[in-house]
């Protein structure tokens, strides 16, 4: 996965908790910079595909490994 510029472990959590969080996390980062969330919850790969068509953040990229999940969002 490309850089980021602020991780946020989501691991363990379920639904809303890993959206919740990253609603909170994107918001110290300036317009431009990427969070990186790696979550557990196989719910979350929908999740924030929608997350971001309703906050106007760009998912740059998402992956799979195993039972984690990494989504790289750059604020809008």
């Amino acid at each position: 996965m490309s850089s980021y510029d602020l991780e946020l472990d989501a691991r363990g959590l379920n639904c809303p908790l890993p959206i919740l969080r990253a609603k909170k996390s994107i918001q110290s980062l300036s317009v431009g910079q990427v969070l990186r969330i790696v979550s557990t919850d196989p719910g979350s790969v929908k999740d924030f595909e929608a997350f971001c068509k309703q906050t106007g953040n760009e998912l740059v990229e998402s992956a799979q490994d195993g039972g984690e999940y990494a989504f790289n969002i750059r604020k809008g």
